[in-house]
């Protein structure tokens, strides 16, 4: 066969075979001998490590393990111990920070105001002082042997073309075989030429538009030809240089989104291609439009598609010739070239570095006439162009690699033997030592060796140097790496369009070309390659080559488990340094036990032999990465993939703990400074102690009859006399409709209703504590009232959910238990419930109190109403669970319930004739006050939407504000949300919907205002009239239900921002908008009558100053006057309701809200007159997460979460045997999931400086959520802990 094909190949000048497997010849310059070496040294490497359990990540329906991530110690942990150039004293380090503040320029050029100061946050890592470093002598520059004269060389490459096509028209040119090694066609070299001058002719000729010729000469064509038709681009390649165009050779596109195809687009155009040539078959399979044209892919220019076939083409005129001229420095075709970042460039190649390099690889593979070459590489660009379409044929005895470099073409060569050239040679280089860069042969024992062979000799007429990576481009020393660079006239010109990128080195006087490859000069002149600038990774100091890392991993058990050995590497940008990342293609039948087994594999075996992590090692299913044209991976679209989070991988290892060591050092408590010290500092810096206060009640006259009542039930009772049939309340459902209403008459006869029956049938004494278990509704209203008629303490509870027994009814048994209810006053329809089979699989249904419904009371009169002993007596219980799930009861006096709703009836300015929404729950806080309070002592009317009902109708809110132009309304973060998704697309159909009435809407909520939302929520409904001004929110806490509420009058809430990282040391730093790590934070509204706020230390307890961060402490008639009961804490929270300062005013008793936050004073004035202080809450003590010796907020890490992929619908973050745990809701097919294993990680440690530990990917909805909005982190850890989310993934970073 061997024969058949040498005879069949040896006629006249140069044959060509170009469709051998291209895929199978991917990357073959330069190649590097790896083969047995590698595996066995992996192999020996891998021998080292026993095998060790880690935590498999669990995937659905698989359970986790606990214990065993505790028990895991990691493969190898770099611990890098840094430590500073010693200072003798105190003094000594002063006078060192004067000189570099006196050596610093005064003002800072602009473009560094925002430079992040990471610098001083971040650990450095020191270069180690053992790490070898070059010692040769600086390298001289490398003279190639000199060009030879030939006496009758062409002028340039078409005069030889013109010349063989017109004395030797029958020689054959080019072959193209078919994939069995069958002769398809032969291309003579007469042929090449009438075919090439008829398309020259077709193309300047007879190609119009508007009746101008469309191509002048000087422009670009796209030359789209398949691998398997080097005929048809050979005469369109030589076509174009006889018609002066510039041919610009691309990959046939197969799809609308072909890996790298929007950048080809980018090239094509900034060229201004508006032609492309192709054949019929091609042109046939390319993608069509419904037009039946072909499609105009991502990013392309609009094009021409223009059918080279012999048909398609005009004859020549007689009297029309080509202008055959000499070769010129004019540009003759444009190769593309991709980057590592994926950007494609074009490099414009002239006439006579054509020629010039035609000429020297002519002289250095000793090509002759008549011989033949056998070309396997893409002839559209690189060698497979060099030596198939432009010169003149190969040795068959020689196998050697060479090197080339799209900017410099030929780099290096092996000459024949026959030519004299030197031996073949080999290095066994130390990859430790190349890591640095430096060059140090090791012995082949070694596990951490690379073995490569040369390259050949420097081309003919060519100066070759080696210059320094990093920095100025000096020449390197005899034994340092660096990139190689190419003086000669057979280089590219530049990058197409680009000038500021075309990097051409000035070295002693010479300007040479980049070669974009790295490497050394060796013994006898030899050239070697160790890698290319394009996979090179710098991780914390030390260059490692993507090539290499490869080369380890697919030696692991390659044919077991890699898919057709489909690996990518490359390395991503995370604080500040490159990290390793490793994807490769699985092959279909693997195990999860085998990928997981093998992934841990890798990553010892890259550890051992390269000494470096690998941070996120990812598997995807057979096939799925993207191809680059030749087969191959297209790596860059494969990093985009994994940043942008499309990459879909099915099993995913992070190493985050062994490979980021430049995190800042964790935070040293520093010995505090005491409470005394404090004040004194402050007085020093001209500070004022951070202390404001609300309106002076005592000293506001209104006119406000309610006052004169002591007790709220005295005021509805004088209601029900002066103003019976004055309208309270009015109850909406979700179709908009009033179900129910109540005027002052009305309920308190349904409050003497409900005392008669407490006390007839309930047989209750005063002081009994009674549930009452209603839906939002009148009911409970009228309920509370006639408790308080009868003299019993109410709690309202939430009634259990029909569908949700199991969860919502413990939490009711537990509030009657604990507030040691005697009696449940309820509805027949919840009564069932609560004695229902179903009810008794949840609790113990025997252990209820007694039960009495109140629907179908007798109409009988009360004999006496009750009457309290003195205003400090229990008025009613406010249970509630906090986020971090503690149930506690507060309790409210019948004074501080009389002062709550005289404050807000001041700060809102209510009275009998105005209106108010509100869309709250009824049960706890200022939800209840709202509800069941404020209405009886104002007398406005309240007009009471149930927040449940908006998941049936989500307008219903809004309209009601709408329907009865309300001034002032009230909601929750949830309600707020519903309305924000639920009705963003459909503003349309809520034009009925006029807002412009509302004065103040306030989100009521006891946690840091949510400013996006409550800002997304404004620009929504500004459309329907909402004033950007109305929205705001309130603070209150279990101590004080009300502390801040923007109410009517008073400035407008202020928005500050600070420093994020500051935040995470307890200081508040004020930055501007926009800076690095701001936040921003809202004021919660305005501090209420006759509250008075303070900040104070949370250790110490003393006073801070303005803008210091502490926890804020109350103190206002309106406080609760303690627990009633705390489940489960009662110790913790003793001095919760009687706290004093350690120093400064000590005798104030104060209440701590267990809220960090600051008080500011403003420029603004408050409605005294006196300058404004705003107060800002920054979050909930119990919440935070102690980490790294820093305070976090979870909202803060949640917030980064969110932003990091689009399929992301919530996040929650809590701590688990000191690793930070970070559940994700997918909203997106679950084939996304592990997509965000990577970006979760990426945005914590690059935002928040915190390795995540475990990432967890859960359904949308799994993150509990209270009838505040706020999540219930703790819940969310108890579930995950005992294992109930059913997670879709978790994954442990190791």
């Amino acid at each position: 066969a061997t024969d058949k094909l040498v005879t069949a190949l040896s006629s006249k000048p140069h044959y060509w075979n170009s469709t051998l497997d291209l895929s199978a010849v991917q990357e073959m310059l330069p190649l590097r001998l790896k083969t047995y070496v590698h595996t066995e040294a992996v192999q020996a490497a891998l021998a080292k490590y026993k095998e060790r359990k880690m935590p498999m990540p669990s995937k659905r329906r698989s359970v986790l393990v606990h214990s065993s991530v505790e028990t895991y110690t990691p493969p190898v942990m770099h611990l890098f111990c840094l430590t500073g150039v010693p200072v003798n004293s105190r003094v000594s380090s002063k006078i060192q920070q004067l000189l570099n503040t006196l050596k610093r320029p005064k003002r800072p050029p602009l473009k560094e105001f925002f430079v992040d100061d990471f610098e001083e946050l971040l650990e450095v890592q020191q270069p180690d002082p053992n790490q070898p470093k070059p010692e040769g002598n600086q390298m001289s520059v490398l003279k190639g042997e000199p060009l030879g004269v030939v006496t009758n060389w062409p002028p340039s490459l078409l005069a030889a073309l013109q010349r063989w096509g017109t004395t030797q028209p029958k020689s054959p040119c080019l072959t193209a075989l078919d994939t069995t090694g069958k002769a398809i066609y032969t291309l003579t070299y007469g042929k090449l030429w009438s075919r090439s001058l008829k398309l020259a002719y077709t193309l300047l000729n007879k190609l119009t538009t508007r009746n101008e010729p469309l191509l002048k000469p000087g422009d670009r064509v796209a030359l789209v030809f398949p691998n398997s038709d080097p005929v048809m681009f050979m005469v369109a390649f030589y076509g174009c240089l006889l018609a002066e165009l510039i041919p610009v050779p691309i990959e046939v596109p197969l799809t609308r989104k072909d890996a790298g195809s929007q950048q080809i687009g980018f090239l094509l155009g900034s060229c201004g291609v508006t032609l492309a040539l192709t054949t019929d078959a091609c042109q046939k399979g390319l993608p069509k439009a419904q037009t039946g044209e072909v499609v105009t892919f991502k990013g392309w220019p609009r094009l021409i598609w223009f059918v080279i076939d012999g048909k398609h083409l005009a004859k020549p005129a007689k009297d029309w010739h080509p202008q055959v001229r000499d070769a010129s420095a004019e540009i003759a075709y444009i190769e593309y070239k991709t980057s590592k970042e994926g950007s494609t460039v074009g490099i414009t190649i002239s006439h006579a570095s054509m020629l010039a390099h035609c000429h020297a690889l002519t002289q250095a593979c000793g090509y002759s006439e008549a011989e033949t070459l056998t070309n396997v590489l893409d002839f559209k660009r690189d060698a497979g162009l060099w030596h198939g379409v432009l010169t003149v044929s190969l040795r068959p005895e020689v196998i050697c690699p060479c090197a080339s470099s799209s900017e410099a073409l030929t780099v290096a060569i092996r000459r024949p033997p026959e030519l004299g050239g030197p031996p073949p040679g080999k290095a066994v280089l130390s990859m430790n030592c190349l890591s640095f860069g430096v060059i140090r042969v090791d012995t082949e024992e070694k596990l951490s060796i690379l073995t490569v062979q040369d390259v050949g000799q420097i081309m003919p007429g060519a100066n070759v140097c080696v210059v320094k990576v990093d920095g100025t481009p000096y020449l390197c020393k005899a034994d340092e790496v660096g990139e190689i660079c190419v003086n000669s006239g057979a280089t590219g010109m530049a990058y197409f369009g680009l000038l500021g990128i075309t990097k051409n080195v000035t070295v002693c006087v010479n300007i040479s070309s980049v070669t974009g490859l790295l490497g050394f000069v060796g013994p006898d002149y030899l050239v070697f390659v160790v890698g290319k600038l394009d996979g090179l990774m710098t991780v914390s100091g030390r260059r490692h080559n993507a090539d290499d890392v490869v080369a380890t991993a697919l030696a692991v058990e390659p044919m077991k488990f890699v898919y057709r050995g489909r690996i990518a590497v490359f390395s991503v940008t995370v604080l500040h340094d490159d990290r390793i990342v490793l994807v490769a293609e699985q092959r279909p039948d693997a195990s999860e036990e085998d990928s997981f087994q093998w992934m841990s594999r890798v990553l010892q075996a890259i550890d051992s032999i390269h000494q470096v992590g690998v941070y996120c090692l990812a598997l995807v299913p057979a096939n799925t990465l993207p191809k680059a044209p030749l087969g191959g991976i297209h790596v860059s679209e494969t990093k985009q993939r994994f940043l942008e989070g499309a990459l879909h991988p099915c099993n995913v290892l992070m190493c985050p703990h062994t490979c980021v060591t430049n995190l800042p050092k964790p935070r040293q408590k520093q010995p505090d400074v005491g409470p005394a010290s404090m004040i004194v500092g402050n007085l020093v810096a001209g500070k004022r102690i951070a202390q404001a206060s609300g309106r002076d009640v005592t000293q506001l006259e209104d006119n406000d009859q309610a006052r004169k009542f002591l007790y709220l039930a005295d005021v509805l009772q004088w209601r029900a006399q002066t103003t019976p049939d004055h309208p309270l309340f009015l109850l909406l459902n979700s179709k908009g409709t009033v179900t129910s209403t109540a005027s002052c008459i009305q309920l308190h006869k349904r409050a003497e209703r409900v005392a008669v029956a407490l006390m007839e049938k309930g047989r209750l004494n005063v002081g009994d504590h009674v549930a009452l278990v209603y839906p939002p509704g009148v009911d409970l209203i009228a309920t509370f009232y006639g408790c308080l008629y009868a003299g019993c303490i109410p709690i309202t509870v939430r009634p259990p959910h029909p569908q949700n027994l199991a969860t919502t009814l413990p939490t009711v048994k537990m509030i009657v238990e604990v507030s040691k209810s005697a009696c449940i006053l309820t509805t027949q329809v919840i009564m069932k419930l609560l004695k229902s089979k179903e009810a008794a699989a949840a609790v113990d249904i025997k252990t209820w109190p007694t039960i009495l419904d109140t629907d179908d009371m007798p109409k009988k009169k009360l004999a006496n109403i009750f009457r309290p002993t003195s205003p400090d007596m229990l008025a009613y219980l406010d249970f509630s669970v906090s986020t971090t799930g503690i149930l506690a009861g507060v309790k409210m006096s019948h004074a501080a319930t009389s002062a709550l709703c005289r404050s807000i009836k001041l700060q809102c300015e209510l009275y009998p004739s105005r209106q108010i929404a509100i869309c709250l729950d009824p049960y706890c806080g200022l939800g209840f006050a709202l509800w069941c309070l404020c209405s009886v002592y104002s007398g406005h009317q309240s007009i009471l939407v149930p927040p449940l009902e908006l998941e049936s109708n989500v307008s219903l809110w809004l309209s009601a504000v709408s329907q009865y132009k309300v001034r002032v309304t009230f909601c929750s973060y949830s309600v707020m949300e519903m309305c924000t998704k639920g009705l963003g697309t459909q503003t349309d159909m809520l034009r009925v919907i006029n807002l412009s009435c509302v004065r103040t809407c306030m989100v009521v909520a006891e946690e840091r205002p949510r400013i996006t939302l409550t800002q997304s929520f404004s620009k929504l409904f500004k459309d329907l009239g909402l004033s950007a001004r109305a929205v705001s929110t309130t603070f209150g806490c279990r101590v004080n239900v009300a502390i801040c509420l923007q109410g009517t009058a008073g400035p407008d809430p202020t928005t500050v921002y600070v420093d994020m990282r500051a935040l995470r040391h307890d200081r508040v730093r004020l930055v501007e908008r926009g800076s690095p790590h701001s936040l921003p934070l809202m004021e919660s509204g305005k501090i209420l009558p006759g509250v008075k706020v303070i900040i104070a230390h949370t250790e110490t307890k003393g006073p801070l100053g303005d803008s210091h961060l502490g926890e804020i402490w109350v103190s206002s008639p309106h406080n609760a006057t303690g627990y009633y009961t705390v489940y489960g804490e009662e110790a913790l929270h003793a001095d919760h309701f009687t706290a004093r300062l350690s120093f400064g005013d000590t005798q104030t008793i104060w209440a701590r809200t267990g809220y960090l936050g600051f008080l500011r004073r403003t420029e603004l004035t408050d409605a005294s007159g006196e300058r404004h202080d705003a107060l800002y809450v920054v979050g909930s003590l119990d919440e935070t997460l102690e980490l790294r010796g820093m305070r976090y907020h979870p909202i803060d890490i949640e917030t980064s979460v969110i932003r990091a992929h689009k399929s992301i619908a919530e996040c929650a973050v809590f701590t688990w045997t000191n690793l930070l745990v970070v559940v994700v809701e997918l909203e997106g097919s679950e084939q996304e999931a592990l997509d965000l294993v990577a970006l979760v990680t990426n945005v914590v440690l690059e935002e928040h400086y915190l390795i995540v530990g475990v990432v967890v990917i859960v359904d949308p909805g799994v993150i509990p959520i209270n009838s505040r909005g706020e999540k219930q982190r703790m819940h969310l850890r108890d579930g995950f802990l005992a294992d109930q989310l059913d997670p879709i993934y978790v994954a442990y970073n190791m």
